[in-house]
C-alpha cells in the first residue's frame, strides 16, 4: 500500500532523550597486555631520550661548555702531563644515555606489570576503577 518501500526505522535515539550511558567497572587488567604496551611505549620513550639528549649535547657543545669543563678537568686531574681522554666526549655521553635509556626500559615494563597485578589483587578486594560511558550528541 506505501509503493513497495518499507517502513521508516524509528530513530536510535528517542527526541527529548540524552545519550545513553554506562557505569562499567574494570575488574581485571591483563599483565600480558600491559607488558606488550609497556615496552613498546618504554622503547618509544628510549628514542625520546636518545634525541633529547643529542639535542641538548649539541647545544652546550656549541656554547663551549664541555670544552670549558674538559679544560679545567685536565688542569685538576693531570697537572702538567699530558692529556689522555677528554673526560667529557660524544660517545661517552650517549653511551650513559643508552644504559639510562636501557635500564629505564627494563623498569618501566617490569613496574607497569607488577602495577598490572597489584591492580587485579586490588579490585578482586575493593572492587575495581569504575567507568561512566557515554554517547557523544
Amino acid at each position: 500500500a506505501n509503493g513497495g518501500r518499507p517502513a521508516a526505522a524509528p530513530s536510535a535515539r528517542r527526541p527529548g532523550r540524552g545519550p545513553r550511558r554506562a557505569s562499567l567497572q574494570v575488574k581485571r587488567v591483563d599483565p600480558w597486555s600491559v607488558l606488550k604496551l609497556a615496552l613498546v611505549l618504554s622503547v618509544a620513550l628510549f628514542f625520546v631520550w636518545l634525541v633529547a639528549v643529542g639535542v641538548l649535547y649539541g647545544v652546550l657543545n656549541g656554547m663551549g661548555v664541555w670544552d670549558k669543563i674538559n679544560n679545567t678537568a685536565n688542569d685538576l686531574l693531570q697537572g702538567n702531563e699530558p692529556s689522555g681522554d677528554p673526560l667529557i666526549s660524544a660517545g661517552r655521553v650517549f653511551g650513559v644515555a643508552a644504559i639510562v635509556g636501557a635500564v629505564n626500559i627494563v623498569l618501566f615494563t617490569a613496574l607497569a606489570t607488577v602495577g598490572s597485578f597489584v591492580y587485579n589483587v586490588s579490585a578482586d578486594l575493593a572492587g575495581g576503577l569504575e567507568v561512566t560511558l557515554s554517547e557523544r550528541e
